[in-house]
């Protein structure tokens, strides 16, 4: 079999190059990706590709993980839909017009909230965009921006604050790869965080580019313009998802305070962190929390306040498939040996000066052709503790370089978790959203590498 389908060699990187030219064909996300899966099964085993999907399928459909993940979009999509129904998303938007008078406050303020709500990027994600989108469509601002400026602010800030779920989950990962002793995982990860150029770099451009420092350029010009000039907020082709949650936005005669939106979110950023940054169960809580306060407030009836629940889940459900199809192709890549060809064949040519540069680019590369962040960072981290340990590199740049690696693998690729939440509460399509992103997200990169590659021979 291998003298037909050599899973060792090149070919392991048809699968992403199928992913990338149907997506840029299409412009959309979930069919190349389940497109791309099917061609690696294909290449796993020829004779029976449906069933090998199809067990791949199963395998992610029943990861603790992924299961995690769909609990919490859904239930945050039930949250989100309780805040529309009873006008409290309405009643924040409209205290904060009292203050916002022009779009780069607009989008500032999107960017300082996305600090605030630093304990994990997918409430950052998902919470910004629904709160601020009626705020910045007031200033034509179009949704891809939004979407920009709140990414920028998702799992950039999450990794450059150390009490966050990333902090956590990379700290465990230090120490279990012997790079810190036990208990000292977070302490190394702390010392790495300056060494972070890529977040800090992504987080840094937003004022600049919201305030005009840094010219509008490429697609992002183009939305700019269209929701300037046409009154377009939200791109063609994307009308759907602001359909899909049209029926439960509040009736003109609903009345609400900021409070009613203010508590929940203040609720999710506190038990998220009481119960040890679970973002999970700071969903269920609030959750609990809102269907009783809203009941016994009357802002909505038992009834309403249930069929929204659903309707909430359900709306959710586009953004579930992508991420579920970009899971089962992570699955696919795994058994292929992407991220082992890649870093085997780019080994021979490695020395410490070069490392964090190397590191850098081609986990980048490998976090936006998978669309995985941590999922890398579990498989490459053993390698690039090996490699740092034999070639005597500073093994503090060196983790540095590893987590901008995965943040701007998350924040670039279309279907990364983070892109695919970012759009939906944004209001706009994952190829949308990263299309117009891309262009800022490679000036960091770029200049984050050349970073890189200066303290590889400096340190």
């Amino acid at each position: 079999m291998e003298d037909i389908f050599p899973l060792s060699g090149p070919l392991v990187l048809v699968p992403t190059a199928v992913v990338l030219i149907l997506a840029l064909w299409t412009r959309r996300a979930l069919e190349p990706l389940v497109a791309g899966a099917f061609v690696g099964t294909l290449m796993i085993d020829p004779g029976n590709a449906l069933s090998t999907l199809s067990d791949s399928l199963m395998t992610v459909m029943t990861d603790e993980d992924v299961a995690w993940v769909i609990m919490v979009c859904g239930l945050m999509g039930s949250i989100i839909a309780l805040l529309l129904k009873s006008g409290a998303s309405r009643a924040f938007a409209v205290s904060l017009l009292r203050f916002i008078t022009s779009k780069p406050r607009a989008l500032l303020g999107c960017w300082f909230m996305g600090i605030v709500l630093f304990v994990d990027d997918y409430l950052n994600s998902l919470a910004v965009g629904t709160s601020m989108r009626q705020v910045t469509d007031r200033f034509k601002t179009s949704r891809e921006m939004l979407a920009y400026v709140i990414d920028s602010t998702a799992a950039p800030i999450s990794v450059l604050i150390p009490i966050s779920t990333w902090a956590v989950f990379f700290g465990a990962l230090i120490e279990k790869n012997g790079l810190a002793p036990d208990g000292e995982g977070v302490l190394t990860y702390i010392q790495a965080i300056p060494f972070m150029f890529y977040p800090w770099l992504a987080v840094a451009l937003v004022p600049l580019v919201a305030y005009g420092k840094i010219p509008l350029f490429g697609p992002m010009k183009r939305a700019e313009l269209r929701a300037e000039n046409e009154g377009k907020c939200v791109p063609p082709g994307a009308e759907h998802i602001d359909d899909e949650i049209a029926h439960l936005q509040a009736s003109d005669t609903t009345t609400s305070s900021i409070w009613t939106f203010l508590i929940p979110m203040a609720s999710l950023a506190f038990f998220t962190w009481w119960f040890d940054l679970d973002f999970l169960m700071g969903i269920s809580v609030t959750l609990a929390g809102m269907i009783v306060g809203f009941i016994a407030l009357k802002k909505l009836t038992p009834m309403e306040t249930f069929d929204n629940i659903l309707e909430g889940f359900k709306s959710m459900l586009d953004a579930l498939a992508v991420l579920v199809a970009a899971f089962l192709f992570n699955e696919v890549n795994t058994a292929l040996g992407l991220n082992e060809y890649i870093i085997n064949a780019v080994q021979p040519l490695i020395s410490a000066e070069f490392l964090p540069f190397i590191i850098f680019s081609l986990m980048g590369f490998v976090s936006f052709a998978t669309g995985s962040n941590w999922g890398v960072f579990v498989i490459i981290l053993p390698i690039v503790t090996t490699l740092g340990h034999n070639l005597g590199a500073d093994m503090t740049l060196v983790i540095g370089a590893t987590l901008s690696a995965s943040t701007f693998g998350s924040h670039a690729c279309f279907y990364s978790d983070a892109t695919v939440l970012t759009a939906q509460a944004s209001g706009c399509t994952p190829f949308q959203h990263a299309l117009t992103q891309l262009p800022y997200a490679v000036l960091a990169g770029s200049v984050a590498a050349l970073l890189y590659l200066i303290l590889g021979f400096t340190l």
